[in-house]
């Protein structure tokens, strides 16, 4: 489906943006008494990772003592030294010995002639003396940032003493520019403990997160790859190119340069005014070259670049390491404030020179596009070739880029106009993610263009650059068909894009449909054999959802000779509907081999809405397969392509959440759940609110939440019934439903689900729905106390889903029909008969050898869970995991009531059973928490009702019980 929102920005310290797992080892680090060195480049946000552990690390030391040298004053002697003990020297300084008390005090106030030459080793004493007083009163933090500006006497003394503290609780944090590894020296005169931390460059969505937190909000995604790009990851240089956008009226055009601010151009520049004119030049030329080489420049008639880009590498301006023939600036920076830099007539010859010189044809075209001023439809073709033999490459970011380029130099009244060129790059822009770029455009061309075919071309652009929220562009629809009149193939492009709203705003599947239908058969009568493919792969889709009859004869015209190839790889098309068909059928292999192939070739189109779509749909196929792991690393891969590029954000989240679940951490999957649950509503996507509900419930049953699962999924068992989906291979949401319902003690409302949910599988031949339903229909029968009859559809149910293939139901089937066996059943909370049946099963348990077949060489018997655990193993379902483990404690400890609790110990809950068994193991609430994947309020929760159902007080009345029941 479609897929486009965009988070609300959160105001959040510089330090979590991108730093969280680099960070995390320095505050254990601080946490275990150790001391940490921040190092990188200028501007990389050290100071920032450093003010920040300061503060959270300081509050528990009982003295802190910082300084911060500057560049300026590096020349002071015991400056630093002064900031650091200037206000802690008249509390020690009675406790040193005379020499080193007049020697400190000469150094820090400067009254007397103190030098390391003359006081060097009462100097050093005095500094170590002071340390040591501070430290046998408490803990003592040194935070020093820009350590490479610190005074040599400072740094000389600070290292002597530092090495010498031994066990004193003393702890440097500090923060120094570096390039490289050359932060080795500072290492060397820190304590032998110091852990080196490097700041590296930020991601692009590390860099839009900050541009955002910082207020600098509504960029362009192309802008902000640019910022990027220019920046270098670097968040200093980001935030202040982000600055310069935002103070500068009118924003750059497609191929002009990022305004480099002044400060900037300073920093990287400086060394500039050392080259000479032509040395200058040939750099410019460089710099305007998109991959620049030594020949690049000898073909732009730079005779002397060997010589020139030497000067250059040694005065710092190109990297001086060796990297083939190419001619690399040593930061993205450098080259953009050169270019920057240069006046308008002279990077225009600069690009003349490159149209010529280059051999890309794209190259070569957009060199002479940005050479070339006013109109030229010379220009204005070749511009126009090349976006199509980027398009055809791949790249329909660069298509976008050279058709905008195309259009300013075409001249008004020339066939195709400016507005048609604009319109395409529009639709290029749409393909590669931009959808802010594809809806500035069309909103520009609509401002002016007359002709019907370019304003519903272009109300269609801005449609599709709403993403999920169709309703937030709801004006369009009425415009868009006033604007096509009669003209069938504009109608069915309309047609098409009222279907979407159906489905989408409405939750209106019937609806969907027809307006799909009316699209196809509108297209068909025009010979629009694209749109015509667009609407039957919708109506087909809409149709497999709805468990309608007419799906399969509408696929087989969906896939009719002649098909459109890249309707054939869009992830709204044939081959997506294709999937769905399959994957709803049970046919998995078929499924895995269809969503591959579109998966290569929407990559090798550069599609890249496509792209996030076919990982996503992988992700679920591997999920399916009962691949836990491989499914969690696409679902995250695809979470992250959808939020680098703003598309599919929303369907991304909910798999990520159903594959979290499974095989992660339930609590991140019940976070992302919420998040799509929101963001559906706030876009008004019904669909995804449903699904979204989906992921929610499943995540809340696996965190043991049976009742939040019980309200998450009556909704969405509301919002099927009002869209007329009846198809239950959907969302596959009704076994979880009615296993929540017989958690809570809803047996009859769980069976009446079962019996229509199986009424809708055995009409469309769902087998892998059908197995899943026996699983749930089982747990009915155990709460109602049919106990073989519970045990023989469960061996049913695991049996047709390990041949289908469905590795992680097969599991589940497994983990249920351990519940029913071990003599603490999970479901039959009121089931007396099933109760006094498991009472005689663990009876004869007990007088059973405790040696033999059945009792591994380890010692530990064999429990019914080691099949389910074997299962969940090998699908790496860790979630799952830990539930099976602990279900089997629980299983080998001996019932702990007396007979006034005994009865109660039983009818307590799966959960409330686990984890009464792990607080006799000895856990704690925090190491419980972890080994069911809960969170801490929610054991403390449970054992709160345990308590309660026991008669008894505390955690350690449920270990005298368990002892008092195993001394009888």
């Amino acid at each position: 489906m479609r897929g486009d929102f965009k988070e609300p920005a959160r105001r959040r310290p510089d330090l979590v943006i991108g730093r969280e797992e680099l960070l995390r080892a320095a505050r254990e680090q601080l946490a275990r008494g150790g001391s940490v060195l921040l190092h990188g480049p200028a501007g990389i946000g050290k100071s920032t990772a450093l003010r920040a552990l300061a503060t959270e690390y300081g509050t528990a030391t009982r003295t802190v003592l910082r300084c911060s040298a500057t560049e300026s004053e590096s020349h002071l002697p015991f400056l630093a030294l002064a900031d650091l003990f200037g206000l802690v020297a008249e509390e020690v300084s009675g406790k040193l010995p005379p020499a080193q008390r007049t020697a400190l005090e000469s150094a820090l106030t400067g009254r007397g002639e103190s030098t390391l030459q003359r006081d060097g080793l009462a100097l050093r004493l005095a500094v170590l003396s002071v340390l040591r007083a501070l430290a046998a009163e408490g803990p003592v933090l040194l935070v020093a940032d820009d350590l490479q500006w610190l005074d040599s006497a400072s740094a000389e003394l600070l290292g002597f003493a530092v090495r010498r503290l031994g066990d004193a609780p003393v702890q440097l944090l500090c923060a120094v520019r570096t390039e490289g590894q050359e932060y080795d020296r500072h290492l060397r005169a820190a304590p032998p403990d110091t852990l080196a931390v490097r700041l590296g460059a930020l991601t692009r969505g590390q860099v839009s997160a900050l541009l955002d937190h910082r207020g600098y909000t509504g960029l362009p995604r192309s802008t902000v790859r640019d910022i990027h790009r220019t920046s270098g990851g670097n968040p200093l240089f980001a935030l202040e190119l982000g600055r310069a956008l935002a103070e500068n009226p009118t924003p750059p055009r497609p191929g002009e340069p990022l305004p480099v601010p002044t400060s900037l151009r300073t920093l990287v520049l400086n060394r500039l005014d050392l080259l000479s004119a032509e040395a200058r030049r040939t750099l410019l030329v460089a710099s305007a070259g998109a991959r620049p080489t030594l020949a690049l420049l000898h073909a732009a008639g730079r005779d002397d670049a060997e010589a020139e880009t030497v000067q250059a590498a040694e005065l710092g301006l190109l990297a001086t390491e060796p990297e083939g023939p190419a001619v690399r600036f040593a930061h993205p920076l450098v080259s953009a404030a050169l270019y920057a830099e240069a006046p308008a007539q002279e990077r225009r010859a600069a690009h003349a020179a490159l149209s010529t010189a280059a051999s890309d044809p794209i190259e070569r075209a957009r060199h002479l596009a940005l050479a070339t001023t006013g109109t030229d439809p010379e220009a204005a073709a070749r511009l126009a070739e090349a976006a199509a033999l980027a398009r055809d490459r791949g790249a329909p970011s660069v298509a976008a880029s050279l058709g905008l380029l195309a259009a300013r130099h075409t001249p008004a009244g020339h066939e195709p106009g400016p507005d048609e060129r604009r319109l395409q790059a529009a639709e290029d822009a749409i393909t590669a993610g931009e959808a802010d770029l594809a809806r500035d455009i069309a909103r520009d061309v609509l401002t002016r263009a007359t002709a019907p075919a370019d304003r519903v071309r272009a109300w269609m652009v801005v449609i599709e650059a709403a993403g999920q929220a169709l309703g937030d562009v709801d004006t369009a629809y009425p415009q868009a068909l006033a604007d096509a009149g009669d003209d069938p193939r504009l109608l069915a492009l309309v047609h098409y894009q009222l279907a979407w709203r159906g489905l989408v705003v409405e939750g209106d599947f019937a609806e969907g449909r027809e307006e799909a239908a009316h699209a196809a058969e509108l297209a068909a009568r025009a010979g629009d054999r694209r749109t015509e493919l667009l609407a039957l792969a919708l109506q087909a889709q809409t149709e497999t959802l709805m468990g309608h009859p007419d799906a399969p004869a509408t696929i087989k015209r969906a896939l009719k000779e002649p098909q459109d190839p890249q309707v054939a790889c869009h992830h709204n098309g044939v081959g997506a509907t294709r999937f769905r068909w399959l994957i709803m059928s049970d046919q998995l292999p078929e499924a895995r081999a269809t969503v591959n192939a579109l998966l290569r070739e929407a990559r090798r189109r550069g599609m890249v809405e496509s792209e996030v779509h076919f990982v996503r749909l992988l992700a679920e196929t591997e999920l399916r397969s009962g691949h836990c792991g491989r499914a969690l690393d696409l679902a995250r891969e695809s979470m992250r392509l959808a939020r680098d590029s703003g598309v599919g954000e929303i369907p991304s989240a909910v798999l990520a959440s159903l594959t979290e679940a499974s095989g992660g951490d339930p609590q991140r999957a019940l976070a992302l759940a919420r998040e799509a649950v929101e963001h559906a509503e706030q876009a008004g996507d019904q669909m995804y609110v449903s699904r979204g509900l989906t992921a929610l419930g499943h995540a809340q049953l696996v965190a043991g939440d049976a009742r939040g699962a019980v309200r998450s999924l009556r909704r969405v068992r509301e919002l099927e019934r009002g869209f007329g989906i009846t198809d239950p291979a959907r969302g596959r949401w009704h076994g979880d439903l009615a296993e929540a319902l017989v958690r809570t003690g809803e047996p009859d409302e769980a069976q009446h689900l079962v019996d229509v949910a199986r009424a809708h599988a055995l009409r469309l031949g769902r087998e892998s729905v059908l197995g899943v339903l026996d699983r749930a229909e089982a747990l009915v029968k155990a709460a109602r106390g049919e106990h073989e009859a519970a045990l023989a559809q469960l061996t049913s149910a695991q049996d047709r889903l390990a041949k289908l293939g469905y590795g992680l139901e097969e599991a589940r089937a497994a983990f249920a029909l351990a519940s029913l066996r071990p003599g603490r059943p999970g479901f039959a909370a009121g089931a007396r008969g099933w109760r006094e049946h498991e009472r005689a099963e663990a009876r004869e348990h007990e007088r059973a050898p405790a040696t033999g077949p059945g009792v591994p060489e380890t010692g530990r018997e064999d429990t019914p869970y080691d099949e389910a655990a074997r299962l969940f193993r090998r699908c790496r379902a860790l979630p799952w995991l830990r539930q099976v483990e602990a279900a089997a404690a629980a299983s080998r400890v001996e019932p702990i009531a007396p007979a006034a609790a005994s009865e109660g110990l039983e009818g307590l809950a799966s959960m409330e059973r686990q984890v009464a068994a792990l607080v006799m193991e000895g856990a704690t609430n925090r190491e419980i928490a972890a080994r069911l994947f809960i969170s801490v309020k929610t054991v403390e929760a449970t054992l709160t009702r345990v308590y309660r159902k026991l008669g008894i007080r505390s955690r350690v009345d449920i270990v005298r019980l368990a002892a008092a029941r195993r001394a009888k």
